[in-house]
C-alpha cells in the first residue's frame, strides 16, 4: 500500500499550508488562588505574567474579568482568569463547551505517574475541587493506546494518553 502524496494546492478560502500550534488553554475559575496552586502543584507550572487591566474587547467578551495569569509548563501555557459573580460549580455537562484537552505522556510509566500524582493531590485536601469525581483508571484500547481522564479543580476535563511509537 502506498501513502498518498498530500495535495499542496489551496482552495479559495482554505487555511494556510502551515498547521497552527496551540498557544494557550484558557481556564475560567471562581477561585483563582486555588487554581493557581493546583496548576503549579499538578503540572509544575510557573507564572509568566499577570494582568489586571484589559482591553475593551476583552471586557466585552468576558464581563467582570478581574485578573488573568499566564502559567507555563514546558511548551504548554494556561491562561487562568477570574470573573466577578461566577459561581464555583462544575460546568453543565450538557452545555456546549470544550469537552476535554488531551496531553501526551512519553511512556506508559509516565502516564501512570501522572495519574498517581493527580490522586495524591486530590487526596491531600489542599485544594477545593468543585466535583468529587476521581481520576479514571488507565484504559488500553485495541491499538495499545493508554489513557486516563481527570478533572481540574474547576471541573474541566483533561485526558492523558500514551501512544506507543508516537512522536511527542
Amino acid at each position: 500500500m502506498s501513502v498518498p502524496t498530500p495535495d499542496t494546492r489551496r482552495a479559495p478560502g482554505a487555511p494556510p499550508v502551515a498547521a497552527p500550534s496551540v498557544h494557550h488553554i484558557g481556564v475560567q475559575t471562581a477561585d483563582l488562588d486555588n487554581s493557581l496552586n493546583w496548576y503549579r502543584d499538578f503540572f509544575g507550572c510557573t507564572p509568566n505574567w499577570t494582568l489586571s487591566t484589559f482591553s475593551s474587547l476583552t471586557l466585552s467578551r468576558l464581563p467582570g474579568i478581574t485578573t488573568l495569569v499566564e502559567l507555563e509548563c514546558g511548551s504548554v501555557r494556561f491562561h487562568l482568569f477570574g470573573r466577578e459573580g461566577t459561581p464555583a460549580q462544575p460546568p453543565d455537562p450538557v452545555a456546549p463547551q470544550y469537552q476535554h484537552v488531551c496531553l501526551q505522556a512519553a511512556s506508559s510509566e509516565e502516564l501512570v505517574a501522572w495519574r498517581e500524582h493527580w490522586l495524591a493531590l486530590f487526596r491531600s485536601g489542599s485544594y477545593t475541587f468543585v466535583g468529587q469525581e476521581t481520576a479514571t483508571d488507565v484504559v488500553v484500547d485495541a491499538d495499545g493506546v493508554e489513557s486516563f481522564y481527570f478533572l481540574d479543580v474547576n471541573g474541566l476535563e483533561f485526558e492523558f494518553t500514551y501512544i506507543p511509537g508516537a512522536r511527542r
